[in-house]
């Protein structure tokens, strides 16, 4: 049994949904199709997560799903605006490359077709002795 506010609030007319006057097709509304990273992909930024956990830069990870594009954001800690979002956008992947790293300011570090070659944007730089 809905309560009155609910009834007022949502009314279904044929396939159409009202939401305080906005329509929606309630068809497209439930197929909608959301975008998420696929396993090898979440490996790979796993990996990269974990390296950056175990030296102590990273604390704290969220994911999202949306419907035009998935986010890894990466955070120093948890109440922060993220340090790195890892965003993957599939409608961009003939033009510029479905994948890209975006800093806290919103700058694009890198973006490209292939996930392994923008990461390397977060990978840290290690000094090596070149000659004694």
């Amino acid at each position: 049994m809905r309560s009155a506010f609910v009834s007022a609030l949502l009314e279904v007319v044929g396939k159409t949904l009202l939401i305080q006057g906005t329509r929606i097709n309630s068809l497209s509304a439930t197929s909608a199709r959301t975008i998420f990273f696929e396993r090898r992909e979440l490996n790979h930024i796993l990996s990269i997560y974990g390296r950056m956990v175990s030296a102590g830069e990273w604390r704290d990870y969220a994911m999202d799903a949306l419907p035009d594009r998935a986010l890894f954001s990466v955070y120093r800690r948890c109440s922060e605006a993220p340090l790195f979002q890892i965003e993957k956008r599939p409608e961009n992947a003939r033009r510029q490359g479905a994948y890209s790293v975006r800093a806290t300011d919103g700058r694009i570090l890198r973006r490209g077709h292939d996930l392994a070659r923008v990461l390397a944007v977060l990978e840290p730089k290690r000094m090596q002795l070149v000659r004694d």
